[in-house]
């Protein structure tokens, strides 16, 4: 039987701030969510992959070009939200996070699992 990956209700839209991360748990999967000044919420994984501590939700958001970003608040990288690619390595091995679809309904946010 195949496993159908699931939409899991998260928090409210009212629990994030604007620019601001906030850390929360899929499961055992520690997720940092982020709302944009455009409304658009993003998910990855809050497990900074140079540093291996769990701080992307304690980084500073911004943009490259028109892409969302938030830098790790350890090394400083610089990763696209909409993707989860490193865009600046600091001279490091490429690296990526995880990303999770995200959908906001009547005020909730969801994550959907990946398979």
């Amino acid at each position: 039987m195949t496993h159908t990956p699931a939409w899991v209700r998260i928090c409210t839209l009212d629990d994030l701030e604007i620019e601001r991360g906030r850390a929360a748990l899929l499961g055992d999967t520690q997720v940092a969510l982020f709302l944009t000044h455009g409304g658009r919420v993003f998910a990855v994984s809050n497990l900074d992959p140079y540093s291996g501590a769990h701080v992307i939700s304690r980084g500073i958001v911004g943009t490259k070009q028109d892409a969302p970003t938030v830098a790790s608040p350890m090394y400083k990288q610089v990763f696209d939200l909409r993707t989860g690619v490193c865009l600046d390595t600091q001279g490091k091995e490429p690296a990526a996070l995880t990303v999770w679809p995200v959908a906001v309904r009547d005020g909730d946010v969801y994550l959907k699992e990946l398979s």
